[in-house]
């Protein structure tokens, strides 16, 4: 608590014995109070609760945490999470991605005729990675394929992991899809 019980008093209380003690015993008390309070607020939002408050929305939303996950990527699963909601549309779908990994930091191609979409992001941890393909296969249509393809920064020239590797198609059961 920022200001003190005894500050409350009248200066003629604090000349006594008993109030001073009084409120020096109840100090604690009140302090856990606001702590308390503080608490409940910041958890209202998922991007200010606290970890009793992000075990509580991934309780709500069944989502099991990693042992190796920070706070921040748990918000992050949450609020991707959040973010899945069908019926859904190209423009709701770019949002959906912005809110993830932020204007600039993905790439959207969609091949209608193929039924094909693709993602592509810088290289992020594992943890952010996981909750952007599990809101796309959340949202996505099951007729479409989609790929999150990622790749690495270096010396101002971008190369993707499955350009590196030499893979030109992938088979998906009875599917090809040829990047």
């Amino acid at each position: 608590m920022s200001k003190l019980l005894k500050d409350y008093l009248p200066p003629v209380l604090l000349t006594t014995c008993e109030f001073p003690l009084l409120c020096q015993g109840e100090q604690p008390e009140f302090d856990a109070l606001a702590v308390g309070v503080t608490e409940v607020l910041d958890a209202q939002f998922v991007t200010t609760a606290p970890l009793r408050g992000v075990e509580r929305y991934e309780k709500i939303f069944g989502l099991v945490a990693k042992d190796t996950g920070t706070l921040e990527e748990r918000r992050f699963a949450i609020l991707s999470k959040m973010n899945a909601q069908m019926p859904y549309t190209v423009r709701s779908l770019r949002r959906m991605l912005a809110a993830l990994c932020g204007e600039d930091g993905y790439s959207l191609e969609i091949d209608h005729g193929k039924y094909k979409l693709m993602v592509k992001m810088p290289v992020w941890e594992p943890q952010k990675l996981q909750a952007v393909r599990d809101m796309l296969y959340a949202v996505v249509p099951a007729n479409m394929v989609y790929l999150v393809v990622t790749w690495l920064l270096r010396s101002a020239q971008a190369v993707t992991r499955l350009a590196a590797a030499g893979v030109r198609a992938k088979h998906y059961g009875e599917h090809e899809v040829t990047l």
